[in-house]
């Protein structure tokens, strides 16, 4: 009976360190955007992407000022998958109305609009048009009209 409670003692212990390990802890996350190493920011972002995923837990990265933190990431990235993962977590921030009218105010439009369309990752590439489509359906970000094919000017007669 002893070996008993004592096994399942032990295993409930267990398993919960384990939980505990590999559930992303929020502050832990926005901790690992700060530091230098691409690496460990990819994987602040990456767990970022993990935890937004209802509104409370979307406010309070924005709180916490993990929002700018990832657009502080996405401005100096240099390679694709840091862009990724910092592009990845915006979007799970703007799944939210009211974060993603606080990153369109942080400048996160400039700063999505500043990743070059020649970018090899496909990801990198939706990631980027969904957040300006976002921002267009929120009504805070015009569309992008090219005035050379605007065919509205072609009934205009002076």
């Amino acid at each position: 009976m002893d070996r008993d409670v004592f096994g399942v003692g032990l295993c409930t212990v267990v398993s919960y360190q384990t939980v505990m390990v590999c559930t992303p802890d929020m502050e832990r996350s926005l901790q690992l955007l700060k530091v230098k190493n691409p690496l460990s920011k990819q994987r602040g972002a990456y767990e970022l992407s993990c935890i937004a995923i209802d509104d409370e837990r979307r406010k309070k990265i924005l709180e916490l000022g993990g929002a700018q933190r990832l657009l502080n990431m996405l401005e100096v990235a240099e390679v694709d998958r840091t862009r990724k993962e910092a592009l990845k977590s915006l979007f799970a921030l703007s799944q939210s109305d009211e974060v993603a009218l606080a990153l369109y105010r942080a400048g996160a439009n400039s700063v999505i609009r500043s990743i070059s369309d020649s970018s090899k990752d496909a990801e990198v590439m939706s990631y980027k048009s969904r957040l300006l489509k976002k921002f267009q359906d929120l009504r805070i970000d015009p569309p992008s009209y090219d005035i050379s094919s605007n065919n509205e000017w072609k009934d205009i007669s002076f």
